[in-house]
């Protein structure tokens, strides 16, 4: 099924499917006497039937008992099985041959079906303009005879993420924009952070540092650069100064425009673009940006005013003619790499923030899409704000683009891979070669000194100038909160049609499937097996459509745990009006949507009592198990870290 649907909610959808028509049909839960002539079909093609025979005859015509009655095949034939002894080796040849038909089927599907949902790129409007227009030129002007002085005819126009405003863009002048802000420095010393050890190595006490000792000042208006290889503990360091380690023990000073820092103050004028680029994928850019900017700037600023704030940070960021782009997963569809980095720096200026990180903006990306986030970074630098940066394989360009470096070393020559020289020049080879000490050697430097007076100077405050404060953690009320996160979820279930579509066909066919099968059988109570039949028909509903619920929430749930995490942390809001805002979704329009497709359909069909008072009960009862699986779904999810586990205690516990 999973090679058949390419997509893990379809799949989940297909699955249930088709156990539903294995286990329906395979004489278990209908016994095959009442199974009509139109469903005769799945009752011998059904898996579990072959299974369940085999399993039966083998039990009850088996040795192992002690007196085997000559009335033994009765117990079997009551429930529509077959009492013949060689029904066993029909029921293992058939499995058997299934599982060579399943294989086959999964090799086909793998070697000629495309991938779900074809990645597309997303456009600027001026680009898909001028492919128009060269398609148009192609087909109705261009001569026949056209030569070499044509050539450049036939290249296709490739998005450079620029607005037009390139020069601006470079120019270095500072800008402003409609939403002030207060700038702020950052300075930190003897920063140490130490996290225990494994338990076997607890009883000595042993800590293992992760840094110590370290000092340093991020100015306002300044692009600084934290470098290093993988592992350095550039990550870790932006972490601890964040105050997002969880873990661990921290010491030292932190302290802002010469004030102590305070998380929660420290929370709202503070931004940081997190290296995977974590957004809601059925989102639009400029949505993304709109429920970033409600949540998390001041209460006081007004709709008008907040939406030509965000036209500036587009426009700064220049994603303004791709602001209707679909986010999409990353990898998969939507927007491509660079274009989602531009994206992660635009969510967090829309906060209007004074100080921003940034984690590895130019990860993954090609010199030239390096380029273009870059130069998104220096228009942000540009507006007076504190840029931070860590990045560990910058080209020289992305050299040119920082305002400080450290002195020391021998200089990069001409053309020589920045990467390279940077890992040569601190190594430990060429500490032992030069016979030196970097730490050493930088603290005796004059470097080093005018640095520690720069952050003595910086921890001062201002004549005149007041500590940062604010009033609460979060900068909307919970109602606000709530009423944005529900706003949210209803985009992104509009625009996720694999799931809410397929989940309304699913129910829509289940529906049917039952009212075909169990065709006038509420009327039938005569005979115990037509009790075993009506029960069967409302523990069959119970258990797929409400297992087919639980199974398919989960991705989506899960894609947006990520999403949940990254904004809980940014501060724009907390769990409790996530989870009310995702619940409230499912409650009210889907699940209720679904309800009422499969009990109008089948509790008339089935030839239930039709009477107002039981036909409310129904659908009443139905509608709290379909709200109970989903939140049972939900809540494996919040409960796991990794989807396989998920999906493992989901069962498990089932």
């Amino acid at each position: 099924m999973g090679s058949i649907a390419r997509n893990m909610t379809v799949a989940n959808s297909y699955g249930t499917c088709s156990l539903v028509t294995v286990f329906i049909l395979g004489g278990f839960i209908v016994s095959r006497d009442k199974i009509n002539k139109w469903w005769i079909w799945g009752y011998w093609s059904s898996p579990m039937m072959y299974g369940q025979n085999a399993i039966a005859v083998n039990e009850f015509l088996g040795k192992s008992w002690s007196h085997i009655s000559s009335s033994s095949g009765e117990a079997l034939g009551a429930r529509g099985l077959f009492p013949e002894a060689y029904w066993y080796w029909i029921g293992v040849g058939a499995l058997v041959g299934y599982v060579f038909v399943f294989n086959f089927l999964d090799t086909m599907a793998l070697m000629y079906l495309n991938p779900f949902g074809k990645p597309q790129p997303v456009l600027s409007e001026q680009t898909l303009a001028e492919r128009n227009a060269k398609v148009a030129w192609n087909k109705h002007d261009q001569p026949s005879s056209a030569g070499n002085s044509h050539s450049d005819q036939n290249s296709v126009p490739v998005e450079d993420g620029s607005n037009g405003n390139g020069d601006e863009a470079n120019s270095g002048r500072k800008r402003g924009m409609v939403l002030p802000f207060q700038p702020h420095s950052i300075t930190f010393e003897d920063i140490c952070y130490l996290v225990d050890m494994p338990q076997l190595m607890a009883l000595k006490r042993i800590n293992w540092s992760f840094s110590k000792g370290i000092n340093g000042a991020f100015r306002l208006g300044v692009l600084t650069a934290l470098m290093g290889i993988t592992g350095a503990g550039k990550t870790t360091l932006l972490d601890v100064l964040l105050g997002r380690k969880t873990t661990g023990y921290i010491s030292g000073t932190i302290t802002i425009s010469g004030y102590p820092k305070k998380q929660q103050t420290f929370a709202r004028i503070s931004g940081y673009c997190e290296q995977t680029d974590i957004h809601s994928p059925h989102l639009t850019i400029y949505q993304s940006l709109l429920y970033s900017a409600w949540l998390r700037l001041p209460p006081e600023v007004q709709s008008a005013t907040r939406k030509m704030f965000i036209e500036e940070v587009m426009e700064l960021v220049e994603v303004t003619e791709i602001r209707g782009g679909i986010v999409g997963l990353h990898g998969l569809n939507g927007l491509s790499p660079e274009q989602r980095k531009r994206l992660t720096v635009a969510v967090e200026l829309v906060a209007n923030p004074s100080i921003i990180f940034m984690d590895e903006p130019t990860s993954g990306l090609d010199a030239r899409a390096a380029a273009i986030v870059m130069r998104a970074v220096r228009n942000t630098v540009d507006t007076g704000r504190t840029v931070v940066c860590t990045i560990h394989q910058p080209s020289i360009d992305l050299f040119d683009s920082f305002d400080e470096g450290i002195d020391g070393v021998a200089k990069i020559k001409d053309g020589y891979n920045p990467a390279t020289w940077m890992l040569e020049v601190t190594s430990i080879a060429q500490e032992a070669a030069l016979g030196v000490d970097f730490a050493q050697l930088y603290k005796n430097s004059e470097l080093y000194r005018r640095n520690k007076a720069l952050i003595e100077e910086l921890n001062k405050p201002v004549p005149d100038s007041k500590d940062v404060y604010s009033s609460g953690r979060y900068s909307q009320t919970f109602f606000n909160q709530c009423k944005a996160c529900l706003g949210k979820q209803h985009l992104s279930y509009s625009r996720n049609p694999p799931y809410i579509a397929v989940r309304l066909m699913f129910t829509t066919f289940i529906a049917l499937m039952l009212r075909t099968i169990f065709w006038d059988l509420g009327s039938k109570r005569k005979k115990s097996l037509d009790i075993f039949n009506a029960m069967g028909s409302m523990y069959a509903a119970v258990l797929f459509l409400g297992v087919q619920n639980a199974s398919s929430v989960q991705p989506v749930v899960a894609i947006e745990r990520t999403v949940f995490y990254r904004e809980r942390a940014a501060g724009m809001y907390s769990a409790l009006p996530y989870s009310f805002g995702q619940v409230a979704v499912e409650l009210l329009p889907h699940i209720l949507i679904q309800t009422l497709i499969y009990g109008v359909i089948v509790y008339a069909m089935v030839g239930f009592e039709w009477t107002v008072l039981k036909f409310f009960w129904y659908i009443l009862f139905t509608y709290l198990t379909l709200l109970y699986f989903t939140l049972y779904g939900m809540i494996t999810v919040a409960v796991k870290v990794d989807f396989p586990s998920t999906c493992m205690l989901m069962y498990n516990l089932m």
